[in-house]
């Protein structure tokens, strides 16, 4: 009877111990070191996977941009954010040759000015300010800050002040007024109806330009 519980009580105290070994080591594998960790993460299958993955994204938004697939401010914003949070110094100069491109061929294709058009369907965005616009900045030593166009045109319409300018252009056009109901003859309005159109003008083209601005929370710059 002795014995017995004797033995009884050794096998509890073994059954303990791989017990407290146990929790032990369980205690030890929850705290496994973070370098070990992204190393063992890094050479697994599926970190492969996921690179490949991310790499065969890269090229084919590169792509896009070459082949001016993409030609809207939405989508060539998106990828410029893209390029943006490379953290691979390759993959984000692989990004800037394209990318610079691509901006430049979104003013000149006019899709730029269509997609300002469609903000101002009441009073339509003056064709005439892009081209000031694209000139001065062409011309002005600081834009190379930029690799974006469309950006550094926007910037350059809201800061020289270019929409009051042409909105009293554009309200002084003929074409603005049409003919006289009496007399047929083309319509010559007095000062003070052309300034009101103007201010119409200068009010929703002013809307487009900030609307468009807000796709950049910062500036795209390189310095």
């Amino acid at each position: 009877m002795s014995s017995s519980r004797s033995g009884g009580s050794g096998r509890s105290h073994h059954s303990s111990s791989s017990s407290n070994h146990r929790s032990s080591n369980k205690g030890r594998t929850s705290h496994v070191c973070p370098l070990l960790a992204s190393i063992v993460a890094a050479s697994s299958p599926r970190y492969a996977r996921r690179a490949l993955t991310a790499q065969k994204t890269i090229q084919q938004l590169i792509e896009s941009l070459v082949t001016h697939r993409v030609n809207t401010l939405t989508e060539l914003r998106r990828i410029e954010q893209v390029a943006a949070s490379c953290e691979n110094e390759a993959d984000a100069r692989a990004f800037q040759e394209p990318m610079t491109a691509a901006w430049l061929h979104y003013v000149n294709s006019n899709q730029f000015l269509s997609e300002l058009r469609g903000l101002t369907p009441n009073y339509p965005f003056s064709g005439d300010i892009l081209g000031d616009a694209h000139q001065r900045v062409v011309t002005d030593p600081l834009s190379n800050r930029s690799w974006n166009m469309a950006w550094l045109c926007l910037s350059k319409i809201r800061d020289d002040g270019l929409i009051p300018l042409y909105a009293v252009v554009e309200a002084n056009k003929p074409e603005m007024w049409g003919f006289h109901p009496e007399t047929g003859e083309p319509y010559v309005p007095p000062a003070e109806e052309v300034a009101q159109l103007a201010q119409c003008f200068e009010y929703e083209w002013t809307q487009a330009v900030t609307t468009l601005l807000r796709h950049w929370s910062t500036p795209p710059t390189w310095y």
